[in-house]
């Protein structure tokens, strides 16, 4: 998935969850993780890296 893709995926998963996107995003990699899905993981793991930047370092 292209970086670009990432931060849509990201930006509209804020849109609809809000604060709590981050964490959907780690609990579906978590999930993934846990599925022995790692390919897929990767990408959420990058989704919930992108909503945290999109926060900024000051947000909880």
């Amino acid at each position: 998935m292209l970086a670009t893709e990432i931060q849509e995926h990201a930006r509209r998963l804020f849109e609809a969850h809000g604060d709590k996107a981050v964490v959907e995003a780690a609990q579906k990699a978590k999930s993934l993780e846990d599925s022995g899905e790692a390919e897929q993981a990767a990408v959420w793991r990058k989704i919930e890296s992108a909503l945290k930047q999109m926060r900024g370092p000051n947000s909880t």
